[in-house]
């Protein structure tokens, strides 16, 4: 059997990206080996750089270039609101929607007992710890509607004591939707219709 050439080694590592099938990646592999001077050599060169310099926020858990992120680096994000959010992705989904302005904490998962995730599994103790180092009046739950999300909404709230706010995404949120997926519309009107949780 012999090594596979490396288009075909592209097209393979391409089709294992989130929304790309095999045919999907054949496409975009055909077209960018199409266009190589204008597409190939500046996305190496862009995937090299990220490879080098991406990372983890120290602080909330965003992914960027510097330990900590530019959302948590800004003094006028910090207004006491911290938004608890499932992955980077739907951190991402909410500041396309210019609608939050306060911090973001990624929690890494959420609490699944099929899955074995409990909640020494995600990033709940630094949560906790940036309630004694950051003056935080508020946290917004914008966590999956999924009964794994709604599980892990109920423990964040009885782990984090009677002195903060804590809050959810009003409904418009649709149940079994994931933030990613949403347009800036739904997740913008969400967030101004949070209530008490």
């Amino acid at each position: 059997m012999t090594a596979p050439s490396p288009i075909e080694h592209l097209i393979a590592l391409m089709a294992r990206l989130p929304g790309l099938g095999p045919r999907s990646a054949r496409r975009a592999v055909l077209h960018i080996v199409r266009k190589r001077a204008a597409l190939l050599a500046p996305l190496a060169e862009a995937l090299q750089a990220v490879a080098q310099t991406a990372r983890e926020c120290l602080n909330c858990g965003n992914i960027d270039t510097a330990d900590i992120c530019p959302i948590c680096a800004s003094a006028a994000r910090a207004n006491g609101q911290i938004c608890v959010v499932e992955d980077v992705a739907d951190l991402w989904a909410m500041e396309r929607t210019g609608a939050f302005k306060g911090r973001y904490h990624v929690l890494g998962g959420t609490l699944s007992a099929l899955g074995g995730i409990g909640p020494e599994d995600l990033k709940i103790p630094r949560l906790k710890d940036r309630l004694q180092t950051e003056q935080v009046g508020e946290i917004i739950l914008a966590l999956p509607a999924t009964v794994d999300g709604q599980t892990t909404a109920h423990f964040i709230a009885d782990e984090m004591g009677a002195d903060i706010t804590i809050s959810t995404l009003a409904q418009g949120v649709p149940i079994g939707g994931e933030l990613d997926y949403l347009d800036e519309g739904t997740i913008g009107a969400a967030l101004a219709a949070r209530r008490a949780f």
